[in-house]
């Protein structure tokens, strides 16, 4: 659904809000109009922001995205479909998406506000990734891990069994951008401590990219651009 015209242009002096959708997983959870585009957006967190979501839209253009072994990706965490958005409409890109979404209102504001203005087949399974995962025999090219419980990555998303589920659904040469808080020294301590402690163990050949705010951590940094900043 596109906002007019004017609404668009209001929203870049002031954030216009669109529409809230509470529901037991996110009890404050809302749509808004900021620069011209749709956020979603819960008391503590942003889940989505069109092209505006930056930690993935830098991450992908630091990455070899040529070189995924296939056109299947999942996406875990659908928010308003940011991730998918960015990739066709800044990148160019056409893939088939497979979301994984918990929450029932987040699937019906996707559709609402990001998912109908795309061409790229985006199939949305409201379940638990992490069941999902563990039950999961398919394999894709792209994994994008983006689960958050307002400014939380969930502990089972944590656990060697999840990461290893992640593993398991990579197809050979694939890759993995895994989404984590990195804003302040106590975010960025847990995660460096995450990366060494629980993600290199699983993916020895991992990496991470830090995108401001955020780092994504990848399963093998041979999938950066030479001239992509890398931390190892």
């Amino acid at each position: 659904m596109k906002p007019p015209l004017w609404k668009r242009l209001l929203s870049y002096f002031v954030e216009l809000h669109i529409e809230s959708s509470p529901s037991e997983v996110n009890p404050h959870l809302y749509v808004s109009l900021k620069n011209g585009r749709y956020q979603l957006c819960t008391a503590n967190a942003v889940y989505s922001f069109e092209d505006l979501y930056t930690n993935f839209l830098w991450a992908f253009e630091r990455l070899e995205l040529d070189k995924a072994p296939g056109k299947e990706v999942l996406v875990l965490g659908l928010g308003l479909g940011s991730i998918p958005f960015i990739l066709e409409n800044n990148l160019g890109r056409q893939f088939r998406y497979t979301a994984v979404e918990l929450d029932e209102a987040v699937i019906y504001l996707a559709n609402q506000y990001g998912l109908d203005g795309l061409s790229s087949p985006v199939t949305t399974i409201c379940a638990d990734a992490y069941a999902f995962l563990l039950q999961n025999e398919e394999q894709y090219s792209m994994i994008c891990m983006d689960i958050f419980l307002d400014d939380l990555v969930p502990k089972p998303f944590e656990s060697p069994e999840f990461l290893e589920a992640l593993k398991d659904a990579l197809a050979p040469g694939g890759l993995l951008l895994y989404n984590r808080l990195a804003d302040n020294l106590r975010d960025q301590q847990a995660t460096q401590l995450f990366f060494e402690q629980r993600f290199l163990p699983v993916f020895p050949q991992g990496a991470y990219l830090d995108v401001g705010g955020n780092w994504i951590l990848l399963n093998h940094k041979e999938a950066i651009k030479q001239n992509g900043r890398v931390k190892k």
